[in-house]
């Protein structure tokens, strides 16, 4: 009897099969027995489970899923050569792994798309349930000003350790190289997996497995092919539709995946002279929506970055997508809507420092290589009095302070762009279980589905909160 697992030291048992004629060939995604009376598929009792992507959603899934059902055989199956690497590198290194959403009053705020079913989720398992887990696991954890959360260490390889030493100690499996390829649902409701695995990591191969033709300009590269009871994608968010092929040839709808995390290129070469200077904090909106957002605004060489332009970026995804990221947006640089408190400002300004030259005295404290930067885009000369500048003066000075107006034309680097909006529409998913309603036995967890987050640790809540549901729930 063969049994599909990965471990080398069944190779013995295949040569037995082979000489008993009881070994099945796998070929054009199907499994046909050599024998005639071979069961189809056939596996050890247990429950077998995968978990395809080995990033946060995957980890935190099979840790839970492992909690939840000892005896079931759990495997993390990650398509690059190691795992977490996204967790790695967010937070600049330091994680921030969730938020205190203290200045969240509407969960809309942080989640542009899926915000009702985190809403749902969170009664379940909210950011205070995370901040609990890790500091039960061996992580302390500290809260900024700005509410992010980060571990003490300063360090996402305290996160990384303790996702990976907690998998491992429950007896969770983790093979890196093997990128899934397609799925096959068995008449014994069962699911078969396909996976491209690379050079380094052919040990153990199933049965099922064949040879992929190579070259030398190519690394060599295998098919294998490995049934399971229950299957969670967790491969995180994909630039390109066609990276869901394999789920829409399911029956999946897939919303089209696009940037959702990106900085602002901007046409003014004068103002990119501003770089490195930061405000804060400021208003940004895109003139004509309501779209907006608030927060720090970094001045780079290309244009705008920092918190308010992220936020921004993510609320308008769609939006900037459809405008070919060519669009204007508006800056208040003295955080305050109102505009009369504004009049009030700068007429006890002009009150109280009438002789003062214009590039003296700096409303609301503005940066004074933003301040004179403004004063020159006003057409004033540095030197011109307070008392001089009237009453048109004063409106356009207000204007320009609360209603600062710049040509997008483009967005920052790919490389830049943590997140992407879109994937599996949520429509497809069963909002207790997070169960496809098209595939029973697949769940899906993290940004493979159709929700993103603002920068500040919000998308990796949403890691934590839909892997611990797709952990509640895949072994029943």
């Amino acid at each position: 009897m063969i049994y599909y697992d990965f471990c080398a030291k069944l190779q013995k048992s295949i040569v037995s099969a082979k000489e008993k004629g009881e070994l099945f060939f796998f070929y054009q995604r199907k499994a046909v027995p050599l024998h005639p009376n071979q069961p189809k598929y056939d596996m050890p009792q247990s429950l077998h489970i995968a978990i395809i992507g080995g990033g946060a959603a995957g980890f935190f899934a099979a840790i839970e899923a492992k909690r939840n059902f000892p005896h079931a055989d759990i495997t993390i199956f990650e398509k690059n050569s190691k795992v977490l690497a996204k967790v790695e590198i967010t937070g600049g290194g330091r994680c921030n792994l969730t938020n205190s959403f203290d200045e969240i009053s509407d969960l809309k705020q942080a989640y542009p798309r899926g915000h009702k079913l985190m809403k749902r989720l969170f009664k379940r398992f909210d950011y205070q349930h995370a901040y609990n887990w890790f500091e039960e696991n061996g992580v302390p954890l500290v809260t900024q000003e700005d509410q992010c959360v980060f571990p003490q260490s300063q360090d996402s390889h305290s996160i990384i350790d303790c996702l990976v030493n907690t998998a491992k100690r429950l007896g969770v499996k983790i093979q890196c190289n093997h990128q899934l390829t397609a799925i096959t649902e068995l008449e014994d409701e069962r699911l078969l997996l396909d996976f491209k695995v690379s050079k380094g990591n052919l040990s153990g191969a199933s049965s099922a497995s064949f040879q992929k033709a190579s070259s030398a300009s190519h690394p060599v590269s295998e098919i294998r092919q490995i049934a399971f009871h229950r299957v969670a994608i967790t491969t995180g968010g994909h630039p390109k539709i066609e990276n869901f092929k394999h789920l829409s040839d399911l029956g999946h709808a897939i919303e089209p995946p696009i940037p959702s995390l990106f900085t602002f290129n901007i046409a003014d070469k004068a103002f990119k002279n501003l770089m490195g200077t930061v405000v804060e904090p400021v208003y940004t909106s895109i003139p004509g929506t309501k779209l907006k957002a608030e927060g720090p605004l970094l001045i780079t060489h290309w244009g705008m970055s920092g918190p308010a332009v992220l936020k921004l970026s993510s609320h308008a995804a769609r939006y900037l997508h459809e405008n070919n990221y060519q669009i204007r947006i508006s800056v208040n640089w003295v955080h305050e809507s109102n505009r009369s408190l504004v009049e009030e400002n700068i007429q006890g300004i002009i009150i109280a420092n009438p002789q003062k030259q214009l590039a003296n005295i700096r409303p609301y404290n503005l940066p004074s290589r933003l301040w004179l930067f403004l004063i020159q885009k006003m057409g004033y000369a540095p030197e011109k009095k307070w008392s001089e500048m009237g009453k048109k003066g004063c409106n356009l000075l207000i204007e320009t302070l609360t209603n600062d107006l710049y040509q997008v034309n483009g967005k920052g680097a790919f490389k830049e762009e943590f997140v992407t909006c879109g994937g599996i529409s949520l429509s497809n998913i069963d909002l207790h279980t997070l169960e496809s309603k098209v595939c029973p036995h697949l769940f899906f967890a993290g940004e493979v589905l159709d929700i993103d987050a603002i920068t500040g640790g919000f998308n990796l809540q949403a890691a934590w909160t839909t892997g611990y549901v797709v952990g509640q729930h895949i072994g029943e």
